[in-house]
């Protein structure tokens, strides 16, 4: 008897859904971080990237995970828990206040079968930035993860709202398409076509804990790149602020002026 073989997962769904039923969904319950938020801190973890390697508070030691049967000791690695942070307070959030919701980098290499590395989020500039990020019901991320389209509007939707678009190399041909873009019938009636358009439905207005946070988290880098130990990546931190050419207190400082 020959074994039976089911059509490709994505395919049997889409044959229930039109591409306008996930949009809809995803209109919906997206949670984005306000422009504002973004032009107060674009990146919250300059220190950590997709694949980084971990270490204690303090950076003077690995961390490491042990497997119980061999006693292998195996140097631990950031998966996304450092994005999901930034995510979390640059929304106003805290992480026991979100269950089921996932953390969705919209840049990044597009291979849905997860064989090819993703160097975008690998890169310490964009794996933390909260312009690359949206936040969603997690049974809503499988479509983020493998549908072009739904990957295309979310980046038109992110690169009007924050006037920012991910330019790392591997980007180029994606933003080219963009650029090209015609779907528009598909696409979220709530979402800005073009800069400066209405903000999408779910931005998370800033507010005095947001600032509180993104201050803590800006002081507590500067004291990082003073203090901490040998394993600290300086340059790769001191890089990510040079290419966002930025400084909170500054930003903080001419934001009272207004």
């Amino acid at each position: 008897m020959s074994a039976i073989s089911l059509p490709e997962g994505t395919e049997a769904l889409m044959a229930k859904l039109e591409l306008s039923d996930v949009m809809r969904l995803i209109e919906g319950t997206a949670r984005w971080v306000a422009p504002e938020t973004f032009n107060l801190l674009p990146v919250w973890h300059p220190e950590h990237a997709r694949r980084s390697l971990l270490y204690n508070c303090d950076w003077t030691e690995p961390r490491m995970n042990t497997n119980r049967k061999t006693d292998v000791a195996v140097h631990k690695s950031e998966g996304n828990t450092n994005a999901n942070k930034a995510l979390t307070h640059a929304l106003g959030l805290r992480s026991s206040g979100r269950k089921n919701w996932s953390c969705c980098h919209i840049w990044g290499v597009d291979d849905p079968t997860y064989q090819e590395a993703n160097i975008v989020v690998q890169d310490h500039r964009f794996f933390s930035c909260v312009a690359n990020m949206v936040l969603l019901p997690t049974p809503l991320k499988a479509f983020t993860d493998i549908m072009p389209d739904v990957k295309a509007m979310l980046r038109i939707c992110a690169r009007n709202l924050y006037g920012w678009q991910c330019d790392h190399e591997r980007m180029s041909p994606v933003n080219d398409a963009l650029d090209d873009w015609q779907n528009w019938d598909d696409y979220p009636q709530s979402w800005p076509r073009k800069e400066g358009d209405t903000l999408p439905i779910g931005v998370m207005p800033i507010n005095a804990d947001i600032r509180n946070s993104a201050l803590r988290r800006w002081q507590k880098i500067q004291e990082d790149i003073e203090s901490s130990g040998p394993f600290y990546p300086r340059e790769d931190v001191r890089k990510a602020f040079a290419y966002w050419d930025f400084d909170l207190e500054q930003t903080l400082e001419l934001a009272s002026l207004q």
